[in-house]
């Protein structure tokens, strides 16, 4: 199984978290707030831990779940903290309406978070165009993207491992249409598709 750090103490990374440890993965839980992050770690159970925010994570996979602003940011706090690792993107950069992508066209958010961690890192988006209740309850297939294939194939026996179907859509530069795609999943979402397996909810990725 996998090792993985989950940046976040939201709704996604408790969910993401608990079916981790319940696939038999070793997770560690960083948050701002050490509180809330040994909280988080101590419901997950399964011997999960707390790290220090900004300190190397543990796991090989980390997962970034935070509200798009924060990506990008946090990612160049951590810097060489995250050397060697394979960071997760799991945002959506949502514009206030919810109806278009809140950054420029030809970009993601999983791009520009590669563009500023360390050069050994490898940057994979997923698990953005799932709703939380679906992730909880259901078995989605879980989109990928990203441009290095050994780190892809550690995503995906991760993903496995959680009783889910990975599949990978391509290079990272496909990421902007993961994103585009949980924009089109919000719209489906309102006019009463919201079940769909693929369906993401932007209210359930807080930091």
């Amino acid at each position: 199984m996998s090792s993985i750090s989950i940046i976040g103490t939201g709704n996604m990374a408790r969910t993401i978290g608990a079916l981790a440890v319940a696939g038999g993965n070793a997770v560690e839980v960083m948050g701002r707030d050490r509180s809330k992050a040994a909280d988080l770690a101590e419901t997950l159970g399964g011997g999960a831990t707390t790290g220090e925010w900004g300190a190397i994570p543990s796991g090989d996979i980390v997962i970034v779940a935070l509200l798009y602003a924060d990506v990008v940011p946090v990612v160049t706090h951590y810097g060489d903290a995250l050397a060697g690792k394979v960071i997760v993107d799991i945002s959506n950069p949502f514009n206030s309406a919810a109806d278009g992508l809140a950054h420029s066209e030809g970009t993601s958010i999983a791009q520009e978070a590669a563009k500023v961690a360390p050069a050994s890192a490898s940057v994979v988006k997923a698990f953005n165009t799932i709703f939380r209740h679906v992730l909880e309850k259901g078995r989605p297939a879980v989109f990928i993207a990203g441009d290095d294939a050994q780190a892809k194939a550690g995503v995906e026996a991760f993903i496995e491992s959680l009783g889910l179907r990975p599949l990978d859509v391509g290079d990272l530069k496909m990421a902007y249409w993961l994103e585009g795609a949980g924009v089109v999943t919000m719209g489906l979402a309102r006019h009463g598709v919201g079940n769909w397996d693929f369906a993401l909810g932007v209210t359930e990725l807080p930091g």
